[in-house]
């Protein structure tokens, strides 16, 4: 099982070319992470950043873009966990325009709390084991 979410691609995506500009994925990469958060985690980044002094960085990302996106496409991009750390969770993030693999995102995203890498806490945690053994 993957947390998915459909995503149109926009004019202010594309670059003069008529192509996704690459640094718009990482929003797109983001807002699904951030989507995932709120609806899986059960903790929005609104409330982690506006006052509660924690939030979920990206410390790593690698991405691989392997066909282009056109404005108009509709892109579905998928989310599962590959490993879930006492402080980290690393990610897979595909992007496919029906059977066809648009981009490949892996990235590490590390819990912090006071500005300070924290285990996770134990309701956030116990939702990502539960979300990660759903998808195995």
């Amino acid at each position: 099982m993957s947390y998915t979410r459909e995503i149109q691609i926009e004019f202010n995506h594309c670059d003069p070319a008529g192509i996704v500009f690459y640094p718009r994925y990482f929003e797109m990469t983001n807002s699904v992470v951030e989507n995932f958060f709120n609806d899986v985690v059960g903790r929005s980044f609104a409330s982690m950043h506006n006052g509660a002094n924690n939030g979920v960085p990206t410390v790593a990302l690698a991405a691989e873009f392997v066909a282009p996106s056109r404005l108009g496409d509709k892109v579905l991009f998928s989310l599962r966990i590959e490993k879930l750390g006492r402080s980290s969770v690393s990610l897979k993030i595909e992007g496919h325009m029906g059977a066809e693999l648009r981009l490949r995102v892996a990235l590490t995203l590390v819990w912090i709390d006071g500005m300070k890498s924290a285990a996770w806490p134990d309701a956030m945690r116990a939702r990502l084991v539960a979300y990660q053994e759903d998808a195995a």
